[in-house]
């Protein structure tokens, strides 16, 4: 047993960030399945762990995390994991990178969001797709320009993953997903190929821990 749990669901961008950092630092984890679909996230019991009524919520050292980036700052502060820089101007790219992903991108195609334009608008499925294409590659068009400034390797920052990467491979599973133009950006397709070689973002895979049963 132990005593780290994350309460998760399998499409969550925000959840699979976090279980890469997990997988990443070597914590062993339960998993309490948050079913968004059953409306689950909305209940008392998960509101009393997040008031947001969000995933992910990360129990760990005694403790109750919620905020996917706050989360992987805590494991790589508590861990020694290397998602961040030790000089501080790195640690402002990682974060800048990061932050075009999950502070741009995802608040305007958080599926919550997107529902409620839709139904004050009268948006059908066509609409909602063009959407989620316009803005998830806007989005990524700019990551991949920063991409080109001279820092990056292998990995979005340097040869080692970094809270970019774990910003990164998400978003790109939710850009194939609603069919987003991606062929083009080659940087961020070198980038996640690499990610895809390690364990720990294999694990993470949305498709490694399935749909709730």
């Amino acid at each position: 047993m132990t005593d780290t749990v994350l309460y998760d669901y399998w499409r969550s961008s925000a959840s699979y960030r976090v279980r890469i950092a997990l997988n990443l630092a070597g914590i062993a984890y339960e998993t309490v399945v948050i079913d968004l679909l059953k409306s689950q996230h909305s209940g008392s019991d998960h509101r009393a762990r997040n008031p947001q009524g969000l995933v992910p919520a990360l129990q760990i050292d005694g403790q109750m995390l919620t905020q996917s980036l706050a989360i992987v700052e805590y494991i790589h502060e508590t861990r020694a994991t290397g998602l961040l820089p030790g000089d501080a101007l790195e640690r402002a790219r990682v974060r800048s990178l990061s932050h075009i992903i999950a502070m741009e991108i995802h608040p305007v195609c958080n599926l919550s969001v997107v529902s409620d334009v839709m139904a004050r608008t009268g948006g059908g499925d066509t609409v909602r797709s063009e959407w989620m294409q316009h803005y998830i590659r806007k989005g990524l068009l700019a990551f991949e320009e920063r991409l080109g400034d001279g820092h990056s390797g292998t990995f979005c920052h340097g040869d080692a993953p970094t809270m970019a990467d774990l910003c990164l491979v998400p978003q790109i599973y939710n850009a194939n997903r609603w069919g987003a133009d991606i062929a083009d950006l080659d940087r961020v397709n070198a980038v996640v190929e690499n990610c895809a070689g390690l364990d720990a973002f294999a694990a993470a895979h949305p498709d490694a821990t399935g749909p709730p049963a």
